[in-house]
C-alpha cells in the first residue's frame, strides 16, 4: 500500500475545492489579489496534483488591475462542480462585483466570462436536485450561512436567500459546502476562523430548506489546542474515491518557531479519510503529516522542473503577479530565451509595481536567478505585501538587501558590482537560525527561518554571503492576512532582464503543484 505525505498542495493554496469526474480529480484554490486567478489542479489518485491553469486567465473575466484590491483581498474562496457535461465554479471577487459562475468543458479551460449572482456574501457553493433544480449556499453579510435556488446559467436567484444552520456557535460559519448522499443532504461549513481555532462541522436535513440537525461530534475535525503540526484545519470539501472511500480536502498550516509560533507558507492543502458511521455521520481522522494513501492506481507526475530558463511560447500557470500583470510590464520575445520586466511602479511598497512570482512550498529552499540588470534596477523578493518583504536588489552599480517591515524601510547590505549579468540567490533554511548580533548576546533566536541573501551560487567558492535576515517579520502572524510567502523578479526602474530562475528544495523533491 502506498503512503501520502501531507500537505498534498504545498505552500499557499488555501480555500481547496474539489470534484471528481470519471478517475480524474479536479481541484482549485483561493487567489485574492494574485493574477491569474483561481489556480486548478488535477490528479489521478488525490495525493498527485499538477497545476493545469487558472480559471481567470484573461482581462474580460476579471478586470485588471483588480478594482480597490489591497493584499489578502480580491478573489476568496471558489468551489468546483461538475454537472450536466460541464465543470461549474463559483467565487466571490470582494474587491469588485461579489459572487460569479464561469463554466467550461474542459477543466484546463477556456472558462467562459463570468455570470454574476446578486448575492451578497462570500464562499459559495453549488449543488443540484436530480430534476437539476440548483442551490447555492453561502456565508452571508450578516454571518451565517444563507441557502438561495438560483438559475446558474442566467445569474437568477429564484428563491431566498434565506438562513440556515450555521454551525455549533463558533465564530465566522463559513465555508459552506451541500451534498446529497443517499436519502440525507448534508451541509459541510468552517467554523471558529481561520486561525488556529478553525474547525470542521456537518449537518443534515431530508431537504435543502431544513430544518437542519448537527452532527453529536461537532466539531468534526479541529486541531484547535493541540500539539498537533499541523494547524488550523479548516475549509474542507468531501469527495469519493472510485473504490467507494470517502476524502476531505482542507486548508491548514505548518507554524513553526517559539510561542505563537509563525507560518510563513501560508495555508496550504491538506488530504484526511473520512468513514462513517452507523448513524450516518462523517468520522473525519486528524490529519496525519502521513498516512495511507487511497486506494487504486498510483499516479505520480513528472516533477515540474526546477530550473524555468523562459524559452517556452508564454509563462507556465504557476507565475503570478499582484493585482494585474499588464502586457507592456513583460515579455519572453523582446530578448529570447529571457523573460523582461519593465517597471510599472517605482517601488515594491506600494501596488502597481512590476513582479512575477513563484509560491514559497518548502520550509527550506534556495531561490536562484541570472539576470542582466542594464541601466534599470530590480531583483529577487520575497513577498508578503507592500509592507512586508525582503529584497535583493541591483541597480546603479551596486547590489543590496533592502528589508520593508512595516514602518520601517532599511538597506541592510550595499556593494558594488560590475556591469552586465550577474547571479542572485536566496536561500531560506530552518537550521542554523542566525545567532543574534553581539549586542544581543543571551538572547536566543526564536523565528521560524533564517533568510540569506547571496551575490553568486552560494555553492560557488567566490560568491558572496550579503546578508541574513530573520524570517519572522515575513509570516502571517506579523503581517496578517490570508496568504503565504511568494518568492519573484521585480523591475522599478527601467527594464531588467532574467535568463533563468532556479527554485529548488535540498529536502524534497521539487513541487509536481
Amino acid at each position: 500500500m502506498h503512503s501520502y505525505d501531507n500537505p498534498v498542495i504545498s505552500g499557499f493554496h488555501p480555500d481547496p475545492s474539489v470534484c471528481r469526474v470519471g478517475d480524474d480529480y479536479y481541484l482549485v484554490c483561493s487567489s485574492f489579489e494574485y493574477v491569474p486567478g483561481i489556480p486548478i489542479f488535477h490528479s489521478k489518485d488525490l495525493v498527485h496534483w499538477r497545476q493545469i491553469g487558472n480559471v481567470l486567465d484573461r482581462p474580460e473575466q476579471l478586470p485588471l488591475p483588480l478594482p480597490g484590491t489591497m493584499a489578502s483581498r480580491g478573489l476568496y474562496a471558489p468551489t468546483i462542480r461538475h454537472h450536466d457535461g460541464r465543470f461549474w465554479m463559483i467565487n466571490t471577487n470582494v474587491s469588485s462585483g461579489g459572487n460569479y459562475i464561469v463554466t467550461a468543458e474542459r477543466p484546463e479551460g477556456p472558462w467562459s466570462d463570468p455570470v454574476w449572482l446578486d448575492l451578497s456574501g462570500i464562499d459559495p457553493d453549488l449543488a443540484w436536485e436530480e430534476d437539476g433544480t440548483c442551490w447555492c449556499a453561502f456565508s452571508g453579510p450578516a454571518g451565517g450561512i444563507n441557502i438561495a435556488r438560483i438559475d446558474p446559467v442566467k445569474g437568477e436567484v429564484l428563491e431566498g436567500p434565506v438562513p440556515t444552520w450555521s454551525g455549533t456557535g463558533l465564530k465566522y460559519p463559513e465555508a459552506p459546502h451541500l451534498y446529497r448522499i443517499g436519502d440525507w443532504w448534508y451541509l459541510l461549513i468552517a467554523e471558529g476562523g481561520t486561525e488556529r481555532g478553525h474547525s470542521v462541522s456537518i449537518a443534515r436535513a431530508r431537504s435543502p430548506r431544513g430544518p437542519w440537525e448537527g452532527a453529536p461530534a461537532n466539531p468534526v475535525l479541529s486541531h484547535s489546542g493541540t500539539e498537533r503540526t499541523i494547524q488550523s484545519t479548516g475549509h474542507a470539501d468531501l469527495v469519493t474515491a472510485p473504490d467507494g472511500t470517502w476524502w476531505m480536502v482542507l486548508l491548514g498550516t505548518r507554524p513553526r518557531g517559539y510561542t505563537p509560533n509563525f507560518q510563513v507558507l501560508g495555508r496550504e492543502t491538506f488530504l484526511t479519510p473520512v468513514e462513517w458511521d452507523e448513524d450516518g455521520w462523517p468520522v473525519v481522522a486528524p490529519v496525519a503529516e502521513r498516512g495511507p494513501a487511497p486506494g487504486g492506481a498510483w499516479h505520480p507526475f513528472e516533477p515540474r522542473p526546477a530550473r524555468d530558463d523562459f524559452d517556452a511560447p508564454a509563462l507556465a500557470p504557476h507565475w503570478i503577479s499582484p493585482y494585474a500583470r499588464p502586457a507592456a510590464s513583460w515579455s519572453l520575445t523582446a530578448r529570447p530565451g529571457w523573460l523582461t520586466l519593465t517597471a510599472t511602479g517605482p517601488t515594491l511598497d506600494r501596488p502597481g509595481h512590476t513582479f512575477v512570482g513563484h509560491r514559497q512550498q518548502h520550509h527550506d529552499c534556495r531561490v536562484t536567478a541570472r539576470l542582466d540588470p542594464g541601466a534599470g534596477r530590480g531583483g529577487l523578493s520575497v513577498r508578503m505585501d507592500e509592507a512586508h518583504h525582503y529584497d535583493l536588489e541591483v541597480g546603479d552599480g551596486e547590489v543590496g538587501v533592502v528589508a520593508r517591515i512595516g514602518p520601517l524601510h532599511q538597506t541592510v547590505a550595499r556593494r558594488p558590482v560590475p556591469p552586465g549579468p550577474l547571479t542572485l540567490a536566496v536561500t531560506i533554511r530552518t537550521t542554523d537560525i542566525t545567532s543574534p548580533s553581539p549586542e544581543f548576546a543571551g538572547v536566543e533566536p526564536t523565528g521560524p527561518d533564517t533568510l540569506a541573501f547571496w551575490l553568486g551560487d552560494p555553492d560557488a567558492p567566490d560568491a558572496q554571503p550579503l546578508a541574513e535576515l530573520e524570517g519572522r517579520y515575513l509570516s502571517t502572524e506579523v503581517a496578517t492576512g490570508f496568504t503565504g510567502r511568494v518568492i519573484g523578479m521585480y523591475a522599478t526602474e527601467g527594464t531588467v532582464a532574467f535568463d533563468w530562475f532556479a527554485y529548488e528544495s535540498p529536502s524534497d523533491p521539487a513541487p509536481s503543484a
